[in-house]
C-alpha cells in the first residue's frame, strides 16, 4: 500500500517534511521527560532539596509545553495531509470511473462502487491522517526509549528486550489475518450498502408489492453477515492486543523486581530506576499502540486493494492518441455508414445482437428503426455513441471510422433522448443545461417552450429553480420526458437519437411534443426507435430489424406491401386502418 500512497503524497513533500520533523522533535522531547523524572527523584526527593525539586519541575514544565506545541504542529500537518491526499484519491477515482464504458457498470453494482469511493477512502483518510503519524511517533518513541534504557542500565534493558521478539512475531501473524478479514468485512459492508440503496431507490415497487417484510429480512441477513465477518476481525485484533499487553507488562514486572533489588542493594539510584521505569513504560505503551494501529493499517490495506482494483479497470474504448476527425468531408458522401457491422454481447457470444448490418445515412435524413424487442435497435445507438465497438465491420462518420474520432468530439455530434428519461438531483435549470452548460437562461426557457415544458415548469414552486429530487421523482413520467426533449433541443446537435422519446406521454402531450420533435428534426439527421408506428409515418426511411439483422427498408406504405413483419406490427396497432 505504501508505494501506491506515495504517488499521492509526493506532491506535498514540504508539508510531509514539516510533519515528520515535528513528529521526531515531539518524540525526542517526550523521552526527555524521563530525565525530568530522574532529577525530581535524585535532586529533589532523595536529596531533600526544595530548590532541586523546583528546578526539576521547571525543566519538566518547559518540556511539557514544548511537547504540546510540537504535538499541535504535527497533528495539524498530518491531518491536513490525510484530508488532502484522500480528496485527491477520490477525485482521481471518480475521474477514472466516469471514463469507463457503460458496460463496466452493468457488471458492477453502483452501490458497491459508491462504497469504495466513500467508505474505503474514509478508512484511508483515518490511516494517513492519524494512524500513520501515531504509529511513526510511537515507533520513534519505542526506538528512542530502548536506546535510553540501554544507556541507563544494560542489565534491566536486556530483561525487557527478551520480550520484543515474543511480541513482534504474533503481531505480524495476527496482522495478516486481520488484513484478510478486513477486506472481507469491507466487501460485506459494501454489499449491504448496495442492497439498501437499490431497495430504497425503488421504494414504490417494494411498497406496491407489499414486500417490506421481505426486504427487511434480506437486509437483516446481509447486515448480520457483515457483522459476523467484522466480529472475526475484532476477535483477532482483541486477542493480538491482549497478548501484547501480557507480554509487555510481564517483562516490565520482571524488570521492576530486578531493579528494585538493585536499588535496595545500593547498586542503582532511585532516580535511575524511576527514569528507567519511565522509559520502559513509554516503550511498552508505544509498542502496544503500534500493535493496535497495525490492525488499523491492515484494515486500510484491504480498503486500498479495493480502490486499486477500481483504478486498475481499463476501458477498451478510448480516444486515439491524435484526433484524426478534423477535416471532415461535406455532403458528397453518407454522413453515417454502417459497413458489415456485427456485434455480440460478451455474456451472449453465440447470439449476435447485430449481424452484417449495412446502412448509409445522408445528411438531414430521418431514419426510423422498428422491430420486436431484442432486434438490436438500442445496440445500434450504443455503437453510434461508441459505448461499444463492433467486433466486425466499421462505422464511419463523415467518412472517418468512429475509432479515429476523439470521444468528446464524436459524442458532441449527438443528442440522446432515452426511453427512460434521466434527470439529476438538481433544479430544472441545471438539468436542462446538461445539454449545453454555457446556455443562457433565455435559451433554456426557449428550449423548454419548444418541448412544451415551460407551462408545467412555471407551475412548480420555484419555477426553473425548483429542485426535482432524486431522478426527478417529483415529476410525472410525461413531464420528465419533456425535460429530456428540451435538453436535446438546447444541445442543438447534428445528429438526433430518439429512443421511444414519446413513450411516456399522454395523447395530448404526445401530439404537442411530436410537433416539437418534427420541428427539431428538420434539416437534422435523426434516428428514431419507435414501437408506435403512428409516430414515424412521415420519416424518410423505415428500417425493419429482427434478430440483429435488417429484414426490410422502405416507407410506411411500401413496407405495408412488402414486409410481413412490418405488416404484423402494423396490424396490431392499426387493425381498422390496414
Amino acid at each position: 500500500m505504501l508505494p501506491w500512497l506515495w504517488h499521492f503524497v509526493r506532491p506535498y513533500k514540504t508539508r510531509l517534511t514539516i510533519a515528520i520533523l515535528a513528529l521526531v522533535v515531539t518524540a525526542g522531547l517526550t523521552l526527555s521527560l524521563g530525565q525530568g523524572v530522574r532529577l525530581m527523584v535524585d535532586d529533589g526527593f532523595a536529596a531533600g532539596s526544595i530548590a532541586g525539586l523546583g528546578e526539576a519541575l521547571s525543566f519538566f514544565a518547559v518540556m511539557v509545553v514544548a511537547v504540546a506545541l510540537g504535538a499541535y504542529l504535527r497533528f495539524y500537518m498530518v491531518s491536513w495531509l490525510g484530508e488532502r491526499v484522500v480528496a485527491d484519491i477520490r477525485q482521481q477515482l471518480y475521474r477514472h470511473l466516469v471514463s469507463l464504458p457503460p458496460s463496466f457498470f452493468e457488471d458492477n453494482l453502483s452501490g458497491e462502487i459508491q462504497s469504495r469511493i466513500t467508505t474505503d477512502t474514509t478508512l484511508l483518510q483515518t490511516v494517513i491522517g492519524s494512524s500513520f503519524s501515531f504509529a511513526l511517533r510511537n515507533s520513534l518513541t519505542f526506538i528512542g526509549g530502548i536506546v535510553l534504557m540501554f544507556i541507563t542500565n544494560l542489565k534491566l534493558s536486556l530483561i525487557v528486550l527478551v520480550a520484543v521478539p515474543l511480541i513482534v512475531f504474533p503481531m505480524i501473524f495476527f496482522g495478516r489475518k486481520v488484513k484478510k478479514l478486513s477486506r472481507a468485512s469491507q466487501d460485506k459492508v459494501a454489499s449491504v450498502g448496495a442492497w439498501a440503496g437499490e431497495s430504497l431507490q425503488h421504494i414504490k415497487v417494494v411498497q406496491a408489492f407489499t414486500r417490506e417484510d421481505l426486504v427487511n429480512r434480506q437486509f437483516a441477513q446481509a447486515a448480520e453477515g457483515a457483522f459476523a465477518v467484522a466480529l472475526l476481525r475484532i476477535r483477532q485484533r482483541a486477542f493480538m492486543i491482549a497478548l501484547v499487553m501480557i507480554l509487555v507488562m510481564g517483562s516490565v514486572a520482571g524488570m521492576l523486581y530486578v531493579g528494585g533489588r538493585d536499588v535496595i542493594a545500593g547498586e542503582l539510584s532511585g532516580g535511575d530506576l524511576a527514569a528507567f521505569v519511565f522509559y520502559a513504560i513509554m516503550v511498552a505503551g508505544s509498542l502496544a499502540a503500534v500493535t493496535e494501529v497495525y490492525g488499523e493499517v491492515q484494515r486500510a490495506a484491504g480498503a486500498a486493494e479495493r480502490i486499486r482494483e477500481l483504478m486498475a479497470a481499463r476501458s477498451d474504448i478510448v480516444s486515439p492518441a491524435e484526433d484524426n476527425s478534423s477535416g471532415a468531408q461535406g455532403d458528397t458522401q453518407p454522413l453515417i455508414a454502417f459497413q458489415q457491422v456485427s456485434y455480440h454481447y460478451p455474456s451472449r457470444p453465440q447470439t449476435p445482437a447485430l449481424a452484417d448490418l449495412n446502412i448509409n445515412v445522408s445528411h438531414g435524413e430521418r431514419i426510423a428503426l422498428v422491430g420486436p424487442s431484442g432486434a438490436g435497435k438500442s445496440t445500434l445507438f450504443d455503437l453510434l455513441l461508441r459505448f461499444r465497438d463492433p467486433q466486425q465491420g466499421q462505422i464511419t462518420l463523415h467518412g472517418k471510422p468512429l475509432q479515429d474520432w476523439n470521444l468528446q468530439t464524436l459524442r458532441s455530434q449527438f443528442a440522446l433522448v432515452p426511453q427512460q428519461p434521466v434527470l439529476f438531483s438538481a433544479n430544472v435549470l441545471d438539468n436542462l443545461r446538461y445539454g449545453r452548460p454555457d446556455a443562457s437562461e433565455e435559451e433554456v426557457v426557449a428550449a423548454a417552450r419548444a418541448a412544451h415544458a415551460d407551462e408545467f415548469i412555471q407551475q412548480l414552486p420555484d419555477g426553473y429553480q425548483s429542485y426535482l429530487g432524486e431522478q426527478g421523482v417529483k415529476l410525472s413520467g410525461g413531464q420528465k420526458q419533456r425535460l429530456a426533449i428540451a435538453r436535446a433541443i438546447l444541445r442543438d446537435p447534428q445528429i438526433l437519437l430518439l429512443d421511444e422519446a414519446t413513450s411516456a406521454l399522454d395523447a395530448q402531450s404526445e401530439h404537442l411534443v411530436q410537433q416539437a420533435l418534427d420541428s427539431l428534426m428538420e434539416n437534422r439527421t435523426t434516428f428514431v426507435i419507435a414501437h408506435r408506428l403512428a409516430t414515424i409515418k412521415n420519416v424518410d426511411r423505415i428500417v425493419v430489424m429482427e434478430h440483429g439483422r435488417i429484414v426490410a427498408v422502405g416507407s410506411h406504405q411500401q413496407l405495408l406491401q412488402s414486409s410481413p413483419l412490418y405488416q404484423r406490427l402494423a396490424q396490431l396497432q392499426f387493425q381498422d386502418a390496414v
